[in-house]
């Protein structure tokens, strides 16, 4: 293939099934520091339940939520997985995918290949998605222990930190296009991160906040997200898992493609 053809096949965005070569290719990298990657999921829920949960569930006490007493531990236990789900898609396709571009050259190695650019992004988004799903495994089993997830519906939580992670993992991968340099992540982190962390109803209700703080949260995936996250952990249903779903699936629609141009703004010249 000569190299117009080459170019004129990356600016096309065609997405053929070979993006799961990338996947393949950042599975294998996982397998090789597997036990590095498996203890964050498996020490972080057991340290924030002994700090948040047994500490503050003294002081607070239980908590009104649709109509059920939980104990505080409870009841930030979804909003941990939840947290877990953002995170893992979010840095693995902020810092992960620009040292592959920047520093490794692997996306340029990429593009030597019949990978053409879409292609390359579908499968990095999908890989950040799929160490969410892994992370929230290893984690759901944690928690589960503790008598915090109702099942057979705590399984939905599997699929859903898969959907999670491919919101996350889309607005990451646009970051990754737009910074010129590895440490302004900060920004974003400091600007969307770090807000949706602490007022999307994590560690405390939505109802508690400020009526302008309420209706901002609305606009955080995050919150949806710990939404429908505490439904299938309490085997609870109502408007708020539609409402969310709907709200995941629009951010996806929305940053995945918005993702792809950025990549193709910032890789081809």
């Amino acid at each position: 293939m000569t190299a117009r053809l080459r170019m004129q096949r990356y600016m096309t965005g065609n997405i053929s099934r070979r993006f799961w070569r990338v996947w393949q290719r950042n599975f294998k990298v996982y397998q090789r520091n597997w036990l590095v990657n498996f203890i964050p999921p498996l020490l972080e829920p057991l340290l924030y339940l002994m700090a948040f949960g047994v500490g503050l569930n003294q002081l607070i006490g239980d908590i009104d939520y649709h109509g059920m007493r939980l104990s505080y531990a409870a009841f930030i236990a979804p909003g941990l997985l939840a947290i877990n789900m953002m995170n893992n898609a979010f840095y693995e396709n902020t810092y992960g995918s620009f040292v592959r571009m920047y520093y490794q050259k692997t996306f340029d190695a990429m593009m030597a290949t019949p990978l053409n650019l879409p292609e390359i992004i579908t499968g990095e988004i999908i890989w950040g998605a799929t160490k969410s799903v892994i992370a929230t495994s290893i984690m759901l089993c944690v928690v589960s222990l503790f008598g915090f997830v109702r099942y057979p519906a705590g399984f939905l939580i599997i699929p859903l930190a898969f959907v999670g992670g491919m919101a996350f993992g889309s607005l990451a991968m646009y970051f990754t296009g737009t910074v010129q340099n590895i440490e302004i992540f900060n920004l974003p982190i400091f600007l969307f991160i770090t807000p949706m962390f602490l007022f999307s109803g994590t560690f405390f209700p939505v109802e508690t906040l400020p009526s302008w703080a309420q209706s901002l949260s609305i606009i955080f995936p995050l919150t949806h997200l710990v939404n429908l996250t505490r439904c299938f952990c309490l085997d609870v249903y109502d408007g708020q898992v539609l409402s969310g779903m709907v709200f995941i699936l629009i951010f996806i629609l929305i940053f995945y493609p918005l993702a792809i141009a950025r990549m193709r703004s910032r890789l081809i010249k």
